[in-house]
């Protein structure tokens, strides 16, 4: 969309180019993101990770119903369509990890998507790219973990090239990145920038995620009941606030799947909901993701779930003005107001 024409349009109906935004941001990523966890086809965790199969497209029917945003996070390997484009888009330079259980290029994976769905998602990717108001983005070729003892800024910088152009062979023009874990290190900013990333989903400004260590046990514990109870905040960002090179948009919460506890998932929902509706009053963005594989298992009930959330938004759209944007779209509603300083 050119970026005089949406500003255009904006100041046409009226509205700024800075309202209170509503982003989801989605980990696509099936067994690549958990292959040093799922470790064997009969391990438990496979059925969520083929269940994702089933809650893409269902996710896709809501987004589209409710005229939802969404950027999708798509480990590179799954826009493979065969074994021989993978190896083709593969890079040269690998990060040589000290724990081998998180090297990727070690899996034997079959010959393509018929053959192998936890490893090839290319109809997926099509399907998502078909639905209006979503965005493809990248969640780096191989689930890079940056911050591993034995890899490199080179060795990141070659995996972000490599999931680039394999985007690029499926059709995609790939500008906005997530980290897998969440691992965001300021020595890799510059590779990112190199590679022509625009924006990436930074970490919370909250107790639990500014340690490089933040997967440690206590502050995953912390973060875990944060999820129900409010003990850091509610974490959205103003749009002043947002900086960086390229922009830093970070996640405001994680929509954790169902306990099937009804007490645990009805706080959840109210957590999530206050501190959407605090944003949206502030005039702030909700930044909330989560992986398409948490949906895996009991997947109706988590549907509904996120289809309370949406009309919940929905109310603040009415309420507060409040807008459902891509990551991609705050990055062009970010820059076009600072190039217009009278906008709001």
């Amino acid at each position: 969309m050119n970026a005089n024409w949406m500003t255009h349009l904006a100041r046409a109906e009226g509205e700024p180019l800075r309202p209170p935004a509503f982003v989801i941001s989605l980990d696509f990523e099936l067994h690549w993101g958990m292959s040093d966890i799922v470790t064997t086809p009969e391990h438990p965790y496979v059925r969520r990770l083929l269940g994702a199969r089933r809650a893409v497209p269902a996710m896709l029917d809501l987004f589209r119903e409710r005229h939802i945003h969404a950027t999708w996070a798509t480990v590179g390997y799954l826009f493979a369509e065969n074994r021989e484009t993978l190896t083709r888009f593969s890079p040269r330079r690998r990060p040589r990890y000290t724990n081998p259980a998180r090297d990727n290029y070690r899996l034997e994976i079959g010959d393509d998507e018929a053959s192998d769905p936890l490893h090839y998602a290319r109809s997926l990717i099509d399907l998502i790219a078909r639905t209006p108001g979503q965005e493809i983005a990248s969640h780096t070729f191989s689930h890079y973990y940056c911050h591993e003892d034995g890899q490199t800024p080179e060795d990141f910088k070659a995996d972000l090239e490599a999931a680039k152009a394999i985007a690029e062979h499926a059709g995609h023009q790939v500008t906005s990145l997530v980290l897998p874990r969440n691992q965001v290190d300021e020595a890799y900013l510059a590779p990112m920038r190199e590679a022509g990333f625009r924006c990436y989903r930074g970490n919370p400004q909250r107790a639990g995620f500014q340690s490089k260590y933040h997967n440690a046990a206590p502050t995953r514990a912390l973060r875990l009941l944060d999820s129900y109870i409010d003990l850091t905040g509610h974490h959205g960002t103003k749009w002043r606030d947002l900086e960086g090179d390229p922009l830093n948009i970070p996640a405001s919460m994680f929509l954790r799947p169902r306990w099937g506890v009804a007490q645990l998932d009805a706080l959840r929902l109210r957590r999530i909901k206050m501190a959407m509706r605090r944003a949206a009053k502030r005039g702030e963005i909700f930044h909330l993701w989560w992986h398409p594989h948490n949906f895996g298992g009991d997947t109706d009930a988590n549907l509904r779930d996120l289809a309370v959330i949406i009309g919940y938004f929905q109310a603040l759209s009415i309420e507060y003005g409040m807008r459902s944007m891509s990551m991609g779209e705050v990055l062009m509603r970010h820059e076009q107001a600072r190039a217009t300083p009278s906008t709001t």
